[in-house]
């Protein structure tokens, strides 16, 4: 195993953030050319009215998918990318995680589902969280593997052909079928989950060794874990709760409205994620030493150096753009138009409370970011609460723009705070149970 290790941990640091910033983006433009095809076929397959089903399902099913790993790829990346020689251990407690927790998932969404999704077949949320929970988690963390080696090109290569192949199947069906209901499309889209994450642990163990299953490991890393899968969970909350609470109240067509937009929003944020997920390892490794936010606060600021213009101008494309989704998709999606105006200043925010929160993770303050993301979850929730009911889909676009802004503000003024008035010293991280 060491033999195959040494091929991925060689190799000079100059550059390589750079390197791997260039795969992720050259691997997401493809994806987002494949991700676009995706979108669109699914659209016009489904109709704005089952789309808004199936989307107000995946939604529901997204909130809480993140546990189905335990933080385990996280923790991957936090103790295997300073030390190659722990791959086999963590490798083993992903896989022994997600298989674990994933299956509980699946199980509560399947007993939970007459309550979530009122109309809404039991069986459709029963695919979706075995592909999202399980699947979806493991191919993830596979990613995040790669990730911890950084060997981007392997995790765009993953992302590439996962979003490549849902293109083409949803394309297949629109050209065979015409039409489709949610209930189909989810069976359709669990064959290329489970497909994926197999091929992504034949992958894994091709280039790097076997696992080495130690549950004493899960143990000791469940506190520390748990903090990571709440974050990336409560991150869900606010990005997905109003998908889900529009499907709740029935409103399927305003969620398909809704989300048809939200989905341009997630794509153009992606060349920002890719970014990001090149440059997570550097943050641990900066992170690692006694410096602390010292270390990861210049890296962060000089990230956002390129990611805020990244932003700014995806805002603008996407606001003076925003006409052709009714074209593109079909005229059932002409209020999308509105919605997209309406949220395009995302991708900014997004900027934001990406290079803060990463910052604080790399210097181990985890804990404080959580803080931060559960309570824009909670807000994100009382305001969608409030303005759904009363507003549509107007009301979750205005939540989702006070949360992404409020949140990216708090981060950066937390993080330059903790830097500024206390340099040097030791901050107590909040205790996981009391944030929670």
């Amino acid at each position: 195993m060491m033999s195959k290790l040494g091929r991925f941990g060689d190799g000079s640091s100059r550059g390589i953030l750079m390197r791997n910033s260039l795969w992720m983006l050259v691997g997401q433009g493809f994806a987002v050319l494949a991700q676009a095809g995706y979108f669109i076929a699914i659209a016009r397959l489904l109709g704005n009215q089952e789309y808004g089903m199936f989307v107000g399902a995946a939604a529901s099913v997204s909130m809480v998918s993140l546990y189905g790993s335990f933080g385990s790829g996280l923790l991957f990346m936090r103790y295997v990318s300073p030390d190659h020689s722990k791959f086999a251990t963590y490798w083993g407690n992903i896989l022994l995680s997600t298989g674990c927790f994933g299956s509980l998932l699946v199980i509560a969404l399947a007993l939970a589902s007459p309550w979530l999704l009122h109309g809404t077949d039991a069986r459709m949320i029963v695919l979706l969280a075995i592909g999202d929970c399980i699947c979806g988690q493991l191919t993830s963390a596979i990613g995040q593997v790669f990730q911890a080696f950084e060997k981007m090109r392997y995790t765009a290569t993953l992302n590439l052909l996962t979003n490549s192949a849902r293109m083409l199947l949803a394309l297949s069906l629109l050209l065979t079928l015409h039409r489709a209901d949610a209930l189909l499309w989810a069976v359709s889209s669990l064959v290329i989950s489970v497909l994926t994450a197999c091929g992504g642990v034949i992958a894994v163990t091709h280039h790097f060794g076997k696992p080495e299953f130690r549950p004493r490991l899960f143990f000791h890393r469940a506190r520390e874990g748990f903090v990571f899968a709440v974050s990336g969970c409560t991150t869900s909350i606010y990005n997905d709760v109003d998908k889900a609470m529009l499907a709740h109240y029935g409103m399927n067509a305003a969620n398909g409205i809704y989300t048809m937009a939200y989905r341009v929003i997630d794509i153009g944020t992606m060349p920002i994620r890719s970014v990001h997920a090149a440059a997570f390892p550097k943050f641990f490794k900066h992170g690692a030493g006694a410096d602390g936010l010292d270390a990861t606060v210049p890296f962060a600021r000089k990230l956002l150096s390129r990611t805020f213009i990244l932003g700014l101008t995806t805002a603008g494309l996407m606001f003076v753009g925003a006409p052709l989704i009714p074209v593109i998709v079909g005229r059932e999606f002409l209020p999308s138009v509105v919605a997209l105006r309406w949220l395009s200043l995302i991708p900014v925010f997004r900027s934001l409370h990406l290079s803060a929160g990463d910052a604080l993770a790399g210097a181990g303050r985890q804990g404080i970011r959580l803080a931060f993301q559960f309570s824009a979850a909670a807000a994100n929730i009382g305001l969608n609460i409030a303005l759904i009911p009363r507003y549509s889909w107007r009301g979750a676009a205005w939540a989702s723009l006070a949360t992404d802004g409020m949140l990216g503000i708090c981060l950066w003024s937390v993080l330059l705070g903790m830097k500024h008035f206390r340099r040097g010293k030791d901050f107590a991280t909040p205790a996981v149970p009391a944030l929670i």
